[in-house]
């Protein structure tokens, strides 16, 4: 593994530990309004290093679950809005717990993709080592 791909997933864990710390505590009920800052700054670094983060192979299923990877941490961003929009009464409808809905489905795309993206490089190097 390069130097660039260590610094990229020591970020990712800093950030996925960013994103998790104040989803908990609010769950908890503890509510600050510094740790939406906390949020919003993790889903930012989420999303930088899922831009930075490339495939560079020629398999084409492993590359479409890299940009599945990047929706993931899209969808948190958008929570991170989400979050902040309903604090500041953006919308007139919005219930204050709307943010967990685009947090969930980034959730479940990012264990989808971490999961799959093992799997594929598995085969992958099978397929290698088997020509």
């Amino acid at each position: 593994m390069d130097k660039k791909t260590q610094i990229l997933g020591i970020v990712l864990s800093v950030a996925m530990l960013m994103i998790m710390l104040p989803v908990l505590l609010n769950l908890l009920l503890f509510r600050q309004p510094w740790l939406n800052y906390v949020f919003a700054a993790g889903a930012v670094a989420t999303l930088v290093v899922r831009i930075l983060d490339k495939y560079h192979g020629s398999n084409l299923r492993i590359k479409r679950l890299y940009r599945i990877s990047t929706v993931s941490a899209i969808c948190y961003c958008l929570s991170a809005y989400l979050k902040f929009s309903a604090e500041m009464h953006f919308f007139p409808y919005a219930t204050g717990y709307d943010w967990l809905g685009f947090l969930m489905a980034g959730a479940a795309l990012q264990i989808y993709t971490a999961f799959m993206i093992g799997h594929e490089e598995k085969k992958e190097l099978k397929r290698k080592l088997g020509k």
